[in-house]
């Protein structure tokens, strides 16, 4: 077990808890000092930023570097991403948009790598953080914050909203809400409630979900951690590192996959 904390619970109590900047105070406190609502989380912010930035840098470079003839490994690698990612855009919406294919792998890979922090040892950066920057707590997994995964899921709705007017018009949006799935007029006001929840649904549940499955990952990891000495701890880490591969990649496939779904729905016209 880390330094960090004394026992068990203060341990696990400390890996849950966020770097916060205080608005109030303008100043760096952990989330467990401060009950404030003015708050920002520095760590989920600063690496979602580094993991975007790291994706650009990556596949631009890539880009320009790209060859026929004899290709890298990482380029083989990206193109295999690129044509999966390709072939169930393809399958899943059949409208004509340019911008879907391009957020649909910017959706896949920003998440896929934000959820492989998990990956990372639990105590790693934590403990560079406090011993060498000084820092009273992080977190490195941005999908497990529920602050990252609905701006995620609210950057869809918008988009949602807006293809669904755009296709659509007002009138034909407001249509839609008013005579699906019961095509009478007296049927309105129950049209209109069944419509919305629908439509307010599908952020909260691309949010809730995504934010669950990561909290629960990273949440097993420190409770290994906290609970078990630092000899026996490989035994569970190990096979639960291993399944959590395929959590990481399958969260990232659903969000994915999901947004398709969305925004596919959205073109249709009502």
């Amino acid at each position: 077990m880390s330094g960090i904390k004394g026992t068990s619970q203060e341990y696990i109590g400390h890996h849950l808890c966020h770097l916060q900047f205080d608005l109030s105070t303008f100043s760096l406190v952990s989330s467990e000092n401060t009950s404030s609502f003015w708050v920002l989380n520095v760590d989920s912010m600063f690496f979602s930023i580094l993991l975007a930035i790291l994706f650009l840098l990556i596949f631009g470079r890539l880009a320009t570097l790209a060859t026929y003839s004899v290709p890298t490994k990482l380029q083989v690698f990206i193109e295999l991403i690129i044509l999966f990612i390709d072939s169930n855009v393809k399958d899943m919406f059949h409208g004509k948009n340019k911008l879907i294919a391009p957020l649909s792998m910017t959706v896949f890979v920003w998440i896929f790598l934000m959820n492989a922090m998990d990956l990372f040892p639990i105590d790693l950066f934590p403990a560079i953080a406090k011993y060498m920057l000084g820092l009273p707590a992080l977190r490195v997994v941005p999908s497990a914050d529920v602050n990252i995964t609905s701006s995620l899921a609210l950057s869809v709705f918008v988009l949602v909203m807006y293809y669904n007017i755009y296709v659509n018009g007002v009138r034909g949006f407001i249509k839609g809400l008013t005579y699906h799935p019961f095509n009478h007029p007296t049927c309105i006001p129950i049209n209109f409630i069944i419509e919305v929840v629908s439509l307010l649904s599908k952020p909260i549940s691309l949010s809730l979900r995504l934010f669950g499955n990561m909290y629960s990952g990273e949440l097993i990891f420190v409770l290994i951690s906290g609970l078990l000495p630092w000899w026996g701890q490989w035994v569970l880490n190990l096979p639960w590192a291993i399944f959590h591969i395929l959590i990481v990649a399958l969260q990232a496939f659903i969000f994915m996959v999901l947004t398709v779904i969305y925004l596919s729905t959205a073109h249709d016209s009502c």
